[in-house]
């Protein structure tokens, strides 16, 4: 809690940008967004926001990103990723007062209308005019724009699946963007995490509300859910998404849907579920090649408002070959640098600048290698990496991979942590416990369909180790 009383915070860097925040939203909204109930944190370039419930992620997540962006910019200097994630502890600090404040600027945003989700949704952050298209992503592009324009697809459900920072996410909200603002007729349509869905679900069975959590899903004319690998191994959830997903294809509306893996890699998955998934169009994401990297950066510069020289953009191309993310973050490093410099920055300066981002990201294995080989080494998928699966196995693969990722990378810890869907301590605490195996000799114990298996630790390591630079070189 702040000395004013405003604001819980977990760290010291997160109090002036919360003063910059309230001047740029006011004292109302501040109050009534971010009062008691929500807790920020500031670390390695990272925004933590942790709310009381998935109405306020959605909320803040749909109006307020952009405002937390520039306030952190206005004192860091830098703009932050963002991560928004519910933690219902903290419904205990949302007192009726600021409950009652909440409705009010919802209804005024959404006119009194009682569809306000399509009305509150539209100002989902991406938009088809902003996505880059290239040979990587042209049929995943096609596609969500057919979804989005036209009434009926000759495919459904649409499942897109790539690696992290593809593009994924920016291809649903724009889906939902395009249908808000171009169609006339009222169009029911809702985007969510499956995290999110898993949320309201359990909630909806706490306060016996489970009739009125179907019937707002059921009657929906498209559903957009991103993060699909989610439900894995979460039986309860998995089921009432089937039964949600029959209703809606039953009806010949429209599903769509967004995953790191195909379906057949979601471990944990039901069968009929599966093949649900694979009825319709599943269509991959890979990295973009170097020329649509080219001109994602330009886009990017556009709207940072920079003007980079050629050769610069360019440079960047050559040593960032994955997610889209990592382009962004290397053009806001270089933002700094050209205030400072009066927009005048030379390829010399770019290179000094970037040296040290660009170490941690120009590595000729990636994290997406490591998590296929570990994964398919212990017979499970890259999902069940990025899941909160627990087991022996899992926990054990999940390790290696973060161990790994630290020997072959430069990847900080907080930025490893936030490819694997973890949080920094977790990444500390998995290296830190593979170290410990390696310096005690001891023995790794997991199971596989044929029964249990053991290597030394030691052993394992340099394996895998085999396997990943054998695959780095056949590509």
């Amino acid at each position: 809690m702040t000395t004013d009383g405003t604001m819980r915070v977990q760290t010291d860097p997160a109090k002036p940008v919360l003063l910059a925040l309230r001047k740029r939203i006011g004292p109302q909204k501040f109050n009534a967004w971010f009062n008691s109930s929500t807790s920020i944190s500031i670390n390695d370039g990272e925004m933590k926001v942790i709310v009381a419930n998935p109405f306020i992620a959605g909320w803040i997540e749909s109006h307020f990103v952009d405002d937390l962006a520039s306030a952190c910019n206005e004192i860091t200097g830098k703009r932050p990723r963002i991560a928004i994630s519910v933690d219902p502890a903290l419904n205990q600090r949302l007192h009726r007062g600021q409950r009652n404040l909440q409705a009010s600027l919802v209804k005024r945003n959404t006119n009194g209308t009682t569809r306000g989700h399509r009305k509150v949704e539209t100002k989902l952050r991406y938009r088809f005019e902003d996505f880059v298209v290239g040979p990587s992503n042209q049929l995943a592009y096609s596609a969500a724009v057919m979804v989005a324009t036209q009434q009926s697809v000759p495919f459904n459900p649409l499942f897109i699946h790539g690696a992290c920072g593809v593009g994924k996410t920016h291809l649903l909200q724009s889906i939902c963007n395009a249908v808000a603002e171009n169609n006339d007729k009222k169009i029911l349509w809702k985007y969510i995490t499956a995290e999110q869905f898993t949320n309201e679900f359990i909630h909806s069975i706490r306060n016996k509300k489970t009739e009125s959590f179907r019937k707002a899903y059921r009657q929906l004319d498209i559903l957009v859910i991103d993060d699909v690998h989610f439900l894995a191994a979460k039986k309860a959830t998995q089921e009432e998404f089937l039964h949600t997903f029959n209703t809606i294809a039953g009806a010949k509306k429209k599903i769509v849907m967004a995953s790191d893996a195909h379906p057949r890699m979601l471990g944990k998955l039901t069968k009929q579920l599966i093949s649900r998934f694979l009825s319709g169009m599943v269509v991959k994401i890979d990295p973009p090649d170097q020329e649509t990297r080219i001109k994602i950066l330009q886009r990017i510069a556009e709207r940072l408002k920079l003007e980079v020289p050629d050769e610069i953009l360019h440079y960047i191309s050559l040593h960032i070959h994955g997610s889209v993310r990592e382009l962004e973050g290397a053009l806001v490093k270089l933002s700094a640098l050209f205030e400072l410099s009066g927009g005048t920055v030379t390829l010399e300066m770019a290179r000094e600048a970037l040296a040290d981002y660009l170490a941690r990201t120009d590595s000729a294995i990636t994290l997406g290698q490591i998590e296929t080989v570990v994964s398919a080494f212990f017979g499970i998928t890259p999902a069940d990496i990025h899941s909160t699966r627990r087991t022996h196995t899992v926990s054990l693969a999940r390790a290696i991979v973060m161990f790994l990722t630290r020997r072959y990378t430069r990847m900080s810890f907080p930025e490893i942590g936030q490819l694997t869907g973890k949080n920094h301590s977790s990444v500390v605490l998995a290296v830190q416990r593979i170290e410990k195996m390696l310096a005690e000799n001891q023995t790794c114990r997991w199971m596989t369909p044929a029964g249990a298996k053991s290597k030394k630790a030691r052993e394992l390591l340099d394996l895998l180790t085999k396997q990943i630079e054998n695959h780095n070189s056949c590509r």
